[in-house]
Formats: C-alpha cells, sequence, structure tokens
C-alpha cells in the first residue's frame, strides 16, 4: 500500500479542478514512508482520497498528479498506455503527418509530469524533469521505443529544473534494446555524440544537435510560426534577433526575403546557423549575414544607423522562468520591442515572443502596446495585432494546466 500524502483543510481545491501539481504549503504531513519518485496517494483532511502521484520531498511542488482515478495502478503497464497514447493523439492532426522534427510526450499536458520527449527523424530525445519521472525511467524508455519504433533515443536530462527536485544531471544514448529487467542501460556510444541529426522542415534542411543545443537540439514548438513568416518575408527586409541556428532565417529567405539580418550573442550558434544555409543550396546564401552581438545593443546601434527593417522577429530567451521573476522580465521585453518598433519602416511586421512562464499573455500584450506608445511618441507610429501566436500543435495545452501555454506571441503591424 503506498504512502498516504494528508492536506490541510481547503487545500484540495486545485486537485477538484484537476491541476496536476501540489505544492509544500498544502500538505499537513506524509503518512508512512515514500523515497522521492514513489506513489504516494493524495487524500484530503477528512480522509478522502483524491489522486496518485509522484512524491518530491525536495521540491516545493511535493507531488505531481500521475492520475486523478485512485483505482489506478501506476505501474509498467501505465507508461506503456499514456506513451502510446500521446503519440497516437499526434498521429490524429493532419499539420503533423510527416514531420521529421515532432514533440511526443509534452510532460503535463500529456498525463506525464516531468517527461518531454521530442523525435529528429530515428531518434528520440527524452528529457525527464522530475523524481517521479526518473523513478520510472526504465518504463518510459521501454514505452517510447515501443510506441515509435525509433532506433535509438538520447536523453538530456540536463534541466536546471532537476536541480529543484534533488536531481543530478543526465545525459547519453540509452539503448533499449538493452534494457536489462527493471533498469535503463546507457549505451557506450560516445562516438556519435556531437553528430548532428539532418531533419527537414517546411523544404527547409536543418541539423539539429541533440548533445548540446538548446532544450532537445531544436525549438519544435516554433515551427508553424516558421512557416508563417516564410510567407510573409517575399520583398521584405527581415532582422531576427536571438536567431540561434537560424530556423526563421532560413524560413525568411525560403519565402524570398530581399536580405537577412540575423543576431545572436553565441558565435558557435551563428556557426550552427550558417552551417544549416549552406546544407540549403537552394537558398540565397548572398541575401544573409549573420552578426554576433548583444541584441540589446545592437538594436540602438542599428537605429543610430538609421537602418530600417520591414519584418523583425525577435524570439529572445526565457527572461522569466517563474512568477516572481516577472517585473524584471518585463523591463527586457520592454526593452528590446521598443527599440523593435523604432526600427521597423511603415506597413512593416514584428513577430515578438515570451517563453517566460512567469509572463503570462495578458501582461506580455501590455509590455508590448507600451513599447508601442513610447516608440510612436516621436514618429505618431501606432500598432495593431494581426495574429496571436503559440506553440505548434505537438505542443498541446491540457485546460486545467494553464502553466503548460509557455510560447507566447504576436504578429503585429504599424503604420
Amino acid at each position: 500500500m503506498s504512502a498516504q500524502l494528508i492536506l490541510h483543510p481547503g487545500k484540495e481545491r486545485s486537485l477538484f479542478k484537476r491541476h496536476p501539481w501540489l505544492f509544500d504549503t498544502a500538505v499537513a504531513r506524509l503518512d508512512g514512508h515514500a523515497r522521492p519518485g514513489d506513489t504516494v496517494t493524495i487524500q484530503a483532511a477528512d480522509g478522502r482520497p483524491l489522486a496518485k502521484a509522484a512524491y518530491s520531498p525536495h521540491s516545493k511542488i511535493r507531488a505531481r498528479v500521475w492520475s486523478f482515478d485512485i483505482a489506478t495502478t501506476i505501474d509498467h503497464a501505465f507508461f506503456k498506455r499514456r506513451v502510446a497514447a500521446a503519440v497516437a493523439r499526434r498521429a490524429q492532426l493532419p499539420e503533423l503527418a510527416g514531420q521529421q522534427g515532432l514533440r511526443l510526450i509534452h510532460a503535463e499536458s500529456d498525463g506525464l509530469p516531468g517527461v518531454i520527449a521530442d523525435k529528429y527523424g530515428d531518434t528520440v530525445v527524452v528529457q525527464l524533469t522530475s523524481a517521479g519521472a526518473e523513478k520510472w525511467r526504465a518504463a518510459i524508455v521501454d514505452a517510447l521505443q515501443k510506441a515509435t519504433g525509433c532506433a535509438r533515443i538520447y536523453e538530456r536530462s540536463d534541466s536546471e529544473v532537476r536541480g529543484l527536485e534533488g536531481l543530478e544531471p543526465t545525459t547519453g544514448w540509452i539503448s533499449p534494446t538493452s534494457l536489462p529487467p527493471g533498469g535503463a542501460q546507457l549505451a557506450n556510444e560516445t562516438e556519435e555524440e556531437g553528430v548532428p541529426i539532418v531533419i527537414e522542415e517546411h523544404g527547409v534542411t536543418l541539423a539539429v544537435d541533440i548533445v548540446t543545443g538548446h532544450k532537445t537540439g531544436f525549438y519544435l514548438d516554433q515551427r508553424e510560426n516558421r512557416r508563417l513568416l516564410a510567407g510573409l518575408s517575399a520583398g521584405r527586409r527581415v532582422l531576427n534577433c536571438f536567431c540561434y541556428t537560424g530556423g526563421f532565417s532560413l524560413q525568411a529567405l525560403a519565402g524570398g526575403a530581399a536580405s537577412v539580418l540575423s543576431i545572436d550573442s553565441s558565435q558557435p550558434a551563428l556557426q550552427r546557423a550558417a552551417a544549416n544555409l549552406a546544407l540549403n543550396p537552394q537558398l540565397p546564401a548572398a541575401h544573409a549575414e549573420w552578426r554576433c552581438a548583444n541584441v540589446f545593443d545592437e538594436l540602438r546601434r542599428l537605429k543610430a544607423a538609421g537602418e530600417t527593417f520591414d519584418l523583425i522577429i525577435l524570439d529572445p530567451p526565457k527572461f522569466a522562468p517563474s512568477a516572481s521573476h516577472a517585473e524584471r522580465a518585463s523591463r527586457a521585453y520592454k526593452d528590446i520591442n521598443l527599440h523593435g518598433f523604432k526600427l521597423l519602416s511603415p506597413g512593416g511586421l514584428l513577430m515578438t515572443y515570451s517563453c517566460s512562464g512567469g509572463v503570462g499573455l495578458d501582461l506580455f500584450q501590455k509590455i508590448i502596446a507600451a513599447a508601442a506608445c513610447d516608440a510612436g511618441q516621436s514618429t505618431q507610429m501606432s500598432a495593431r495585432i494581426v495574429k496571436r501566436l503559440q506553440g505548434s500543435a505537438d505542443h498541446p495545452v491540457d485546460l486545467a494546466f494553464p502553466e503548460g501555454e509557455y510560447l507566447k506571441g504576436l504578429l503585429l503591424q504599424v503604420d
């Protein structure tokens, strides 16, 4: 019998709404013994059983719900069903058909808290960020191999979030075919580390570095936004800020941009971006410029030099990992968008994003509105929202878990 996590009176409300997180402040006591990642039964103060969850004594999120059906057994079969269901859901969506880069499991929104799995060609990259996911590593890996038939699985469990769970970072190849009973075995395949995986996305070829690249190697959540950009780029002078390995830049070139200036502070990222362009001989390399610079400083320098652009992409890294960072992040978002607006030519388009979980859509829109207002004080510029932007369909958001909607964006046009 599993241990019981007993709640303070009234702290069961979020579970009634099927929110999968239980914070430490809601917990009155633990009855029984549970190690990190063990399955516990969450009980209301009056003794009502509410959910089966993974216990995490080191985290402020003290438990993450596996199932709200207390009759459910959390075992290998449970993970086989959940993983297979996540893969099957994506197979039912026409826009995901044939995608070589695809998110297969999106953590809480697929009923698997702390589990991320992305597929690049015949390779799955898995990221386990919670004590519960770590506990069931072997079952998750085995379920992924069976559900996808992929030849190789690589682990990128090196997110800072693991530290909050009391877990050490873990990376390396996992060999599904040599799994011993009840455990995963890291394969000794170091000779393949650093070798990029090549995928095609909307007609553009990209090399994905699953070993040292951001996240699991690429930003799959922006796939459809990159396609949208391609359709907007014809004849335009494009500025791509925080360009990373050039996903947006290459789609702009594919869409017929007159020129694309791409800026990032990482020289290695820019080298990978230039290498990606070289993989696409059909694209006009002469129209592309890669510039290593601090975006905040470079936006000011471009303005001082009298430069203007017809289309600007602002896709910065996470400025606010939690709500406690929102004020500082707001200043950063306003700064880059203010100077982005100042660089737009009349009729120009701004694609601006936030991937910060601590900055909600309402706050983000207010920040952008304030930036546009300040930018227009001297020029009488006005801006309007043309389209709201979000993650691709393989990054679903459970209605009971709004925190899963971390990526938000706006397409704006100025006069």
